[in-house]
């Protein structure tokens, strides 16, 4: 029985997928918080708003999507895994870009890329000599 009311292959997914991250409910602090906004007197009377924070990483995480509480906390899990393997796969991403920067710095131009650059910088000049004053 599916603890969230989603289909079941939904709940595998998102079990399986806070397993392969190492997320455990155990790590996850979880409250409930009076909504607010638009939705009228219902959304602002009930505690239907899900604020979730995982104790070792501090990510926090609050929705507040659906009326009914349960969704958010199906949603607010979802919306946490998100933010965990975002944070992951950042890090590994800016390394991967500083990398490819220093590699394309490092890069020798090829011959025509350079008598290209060599012409632009050549028509540039021109250009700013004729913008000159008649005195210079």
């Amino acid at each position: 029985m599916s603890p969230y009311p989603v289909s079941e292959e939904k709940n595998d997914a998102l079990m399986r997928r806070m397993a392969e991250l190492g997320l455990l409910e155990s790590d996850i602090e979880e409250t409930f918080i009076r909504g607010s906004g638009s939705g009228g007197q219902k959304v602002n009377k009930t505690s239907s708003c899900v604020q979730l924070r995982h104790k070792p990483s501090g990510i926090e995480v609050k929705c507040q999507r659906e009326r009914s509480q349960a969704m958010n906390r199906f949603f607010a899990r979802r919306e946490l895994c998100d933010r965990l393997e975002e944070r992951i796969r950042g890090a590994r991403a800016a390394r991967q870009q500083e990398q490819e920067k220093i590699r394309r710095q490092k890069r020798r131009r090829s011959r025509r890329q350079k008598a290209r650059m060599l012409d632009e910088k050549r028509k540039h000049g021109e250009k700013k000599a004729a913008r000159r004053t008649i005195g210079d």
